[in-house]
């Protein structure tokens, strides 16, 4: 065993890298640890044993509770499909694929052409207000939501949107 671990010492200070395979065939049975213990204990720093500690310690519960809570972000209004059925659906899942990628210049122009090929599309109304609102148009958007509550003044998700209530009571 002896003549093993001097050919595995060699071999490592010439700079030559063993496999994995070839490590564990030379080193199996030289001790009593495994391998795997050995490469943990070898690669471990001193500074990780203390970080390895103090984890493994139990934490303070006082400096939680004296932490002030965060409110929470203000959530993004998604964009709404449309009905399978309407002639304005195609357009506007591809309107709906930009927004997803914050490209709003191009969904606006899918949302236009869903309007064009359905004037009653609440939801092509709704998503053309909210591309509008990105690209600080609001003005446009007021109009373009003011249609969709026209349209479908039951639909909660349009008419309860905090992006569209916003620009209803400028």
């Amino acid at each position: 065993m002896p003549s093993q671990m001097l050919t595995f010492n060699r071999m490592t200070l010439q700079g030559m890298v063993l496999t994995p395979i070839v490590a564990v065939a030379l080193l199996a049975g030289c001790e009593s640890k495994s391998v795997t213990e050995e490469a943990k204990q070898a690669e471990k720093p001193a500074a990780g044993a203390a970080m390895e500690q103090a984890a493994s310690e139990p934490m303070e519960t006082t400096a939680k509770q004296d932490m002030p809570m965060e409110a929470p972000a203000e959530t993004e209004a998604a964009a709404l499909s449309a009905p399978v059925s309407s002639a304005g659906q195609k357009a506007n899942a591809e309107g709906l694929t930009h927004a997803q990628q914050g490209h709003w210049d191009v969904a606006e122009g899918h949302f236009r052409k869903a309007v064009e090929a359905d004037p009653k599309l609440a939801e092509a109304h709704y998503n053309l207000g909210l591309a509008l609102d990105k690209l600080d148009r609001h003005d446009e958007a007021k109009a373009a939501f003011g249609r969709a509550v026209e349209l479908a003044p039951e639909n909660s998700m349009i008419t309860e949107s905090p992006v569209l209530q916003k620009h209803m009571s400028t």
